[in-house]
């Protein structure tokens, strides 16, 4: 992990760039400063995997990563409160205890981004 620090997530508030991690999957600037500094990876590629078994029915979805000690439970929302996926992550050196990304369908890519990128 390269010096991640939360609060400079704050910065993030459109794009400059989109950055391809799968077929039809892009990322923000943000979610690549999070992903390099945090070491996080992992997170994106899980959110891809449930995302491709999502489907496209629902245009905007709500990853959350939530940390318990070296534990963390994963889920992907509406928005509104109901879970589509949920996924028990056994070990995560995630350096917050929290992480909300927005996933966005745009008719031909995810859009995975920082909710003030939104």
């Amino acid at each position: 992990m390269k010096d991640f620090d939360p609060a400079a997530l704050a910065q993030f508030t459109g794009t400059e760039r989109y950055y391809r991690i799968a077929p039809k999957f892009l990322i923000t600037d943000g979610v690549k400063y999070l992903a390099d500094t945090a070491g996080c990876y992992w997170l994106l590629d899980a959110a891809v995997s449930h995302l491709v078994q999502l489907g496209t029915a629902d245009w905007f979805v709500l990853v959350r990563l939530v940390v318990n000690g070296s534990a963390a439970v994963l889920t992907l929302e509406d928005g509104n409160g109901r879970v589509h996926r949920k996924q028990t992550i056994p070990y995560t050196d995630f350096p917050a205890p929290q992480q909300v990304l927005y996933a966005c369908w745009d008719g031909q890519h995810w859009v995975l981004m920082l909710t003030g990128e939104y």
